[in-house]
């Protein structure tokens, strides 16, 4: 039961995060150059690979065990 609410949380965090706009239109701050929408949205891509793969790899190991189906 627990792999499922943290494969849960996993997926749904990212999608909250970036739907959230008005949370990260601004300009400023920049880093390198880049407006912090951008460097946002592209840390999110980078965390969600990282989320993504690690519910990947909860849900197989669970049905290896046979615990979650």
């Amino acid at each position: 039961m627990w792999v499922r609410i943290t494969v849960a949380a996993l997926l749904i965090m990212p999608i909250v995060a970036l739907v959230a706009v008005p949370t990260y239109s601004n300009p400023s701050p920049h880093l390198w150059g880049f407006p912090f929408f951008y460097w946002y949205s592209l840390l999110w891509m980078l965390l969600e690979t990282a989320m993504v793969s690690t519910a990947y790899v909860l849900v197989t190991r669970a049905r290896r065990k046979g615990g979650s189906r």
